[in-house]
C-alpha cells in the first residue's frame, strides 16, 4: 500500500535571490505553516506503521519526509525520479514566466502536447516515471511517498491536493 503525502507549504520569501534563483528555487525550505501541516499529517492513523518513506529530492519534500520519519520511526529513501513535473523536458533553464506559460498549457490541454513546440512533461510520461519508482518498493506493506501535487495527481487522478494531504494508493502497479 502506498500513501502519497503532498509536502508542506513552502517558504518562497527568498525566491529569485541568492541561491533561490532558477532551479535553486527547489532548495526553498518549508514555512512554519508547512512544518505544522506535516506534523499534523504524521498523526494520521493510516501512516502509522509505515515501513519506508520515499521522497522527492527537492528540499520541501525532504524536509517533510524528515518530519514524518522522526514521528513515524521509518527510514527515508530519496528518489530522484520523484521530482515534480518539468516545464522543459530538454532541461533547459526556463524563467518563472515561461514555466507559468508551460504549466497553463499543460493544464489547458489535459496534460497532452497540442503542438510540436510543446516541450513540457506530459501527464502519461510523468505517471510512468513515478510508477517506475514505486515498482521498486512494491514488496513493502506500507510506503509513504512524499512529493508534489502534479506528480500525485498524475498517478492518482485526484484533483487539487492541499499541502499535507494524504492520499491512499492501493492499486497494484
Amino acid at each position: 500500500m502506498f500513501y502519497f503525502v503532498r509536502h508542506g507549504k513552502t517558504d518562497y520569501s527568498k525566491r529569485n535571490t541568492g541561491i533561490y534563483q532558477g532551479f535553486g528555487v527547489n532548495l526553498a525550505p518549508l514555512s512554519e505553516k508547512g512544518i505544522q501541516q506535516i506534523s499534523e499529517a504524521a498523526k494520521d492513523p493510516c501512516l502509522q506503521g509505515a515501513d519506508l518513506i520515499l521522497c522527492s529530492p527537492y528540499t520541501r519534500a525532504v524536509q517533510s519526509a524528515a518530519i514524518l520519519s522522526q514521528k513515524l520511526g521509518a527510514d527515508i529513501v530519496v528518489e530522484t525520479d520523484l521530482h515534480e513535473w518539468v516545464a522543459d523536458t530538454d532541461y533547459n533553464v526556463v524563467s518563472d514566466e515561461e514555466e507559468d506559460i508551460a504549466y497553463e498549457a499543460y493544464l489547458n490541454s489535459s496534460g497532452r502536447h497540442s503542438s510540436e513546440a510543446d516541450h513540457w512533461e506530459e501527464t502519461e510520461t510523468l505517471r510512468k516515471r513515478i510508477l517506475n519508482v514505486l515498482r521498486k518498493y512494491e514488496s513493502y506493506p506500507k510506503v509513504v511517498v512524499v512529493g508534489h501535487e502534479t506528480m500525485i495527481r498524475a498517478v492518482t487522478g485526484c484533483g487539487h491536493i492541499k499541502c499535507g494531504t494524504i492520499i491512499e494508493y492501493p492499486q497494484t502497479i
